[in-house]
């Protein structure tokens, strides 16, 4: 569990950035956090002593930040990595997912083996922030659609007041380390 004063401190390795991808957004840049070697060491170990007494075994992330937490997290706990992708990345046979965005619609892939044909494989999915759910709706669906055990999502950063939350609540457990009201 992390202290109150940990999660500021992880925070305060958090840049934001006005107005990108387009005007009235502030984008939460996280190469800040993982550039900060005590910042990033701090949040593994906390996902590391999360995780580890789950049992899981494989950690999915989605595209393309979540590549980055979930490979670091697989690593820790000895386990497989899945990526989840946007639509034609992935070169294998894959079941996609549609999901809807403030500006139009987008599609999420993975591959239909990548739990290695393990059934009621457990996952935890992961990515670096939620907002409005869309993206971490569409890839828990997919990871049970593939016959996996989906335990947890887990993000980084939670944008409350998006309500993202409710929406991946649908679909399964929601953990986030830090809330940005």
């Amino acid at each position: 569990m992390l202290t109150s004063e940990e999660k500021s401190y992880l925070l305060g390795t958090i840049r934001d950035i006005p107005d990108f991808p387009k005007p009235g957004i502030v984008f939460k840049d996280i190469t800040t956090l993982l550039n900060d070697r005590k910042a990033f060491t701090l949040l593994m170990d906390h996902l590391q002593e999360r995780y580890r007494p789950m049992e899981l075994d494989f950690i999915a992330g989605i595209e393309s930040r979540g590549f980055i937490f979930g490979a670091a997290l697989a690593t820790r706990l000895g386990i497989g990595f899945v990526p989840l992708r946007k639509r034609g990345k992935l070169p294998y046979t894959t079941v996609s997912e549609k999901y809807a965005l403030e500006y139009g619609i987008d599609e999420i892939e993975i591959h239909i083996d990548a739990f290695r044909n393990q059934k009621g494989a457990r996952v935890v999915l992961i990515d670096d922030l939620i907002a409005t759910g869309g993206t971490a709706k569409a890839a828990s669906r997919l990871i049970k659609r593939v016959g996996a055990d989906l335990v947890e999502a887990s993000f980084i950063i939670h944008l409350a007041f998006l309500g993202g939350r409710e929406q991946v609540e649908e679909e399964t457990n929601f953990y986030a380390v830090l809330e940005i009201e």
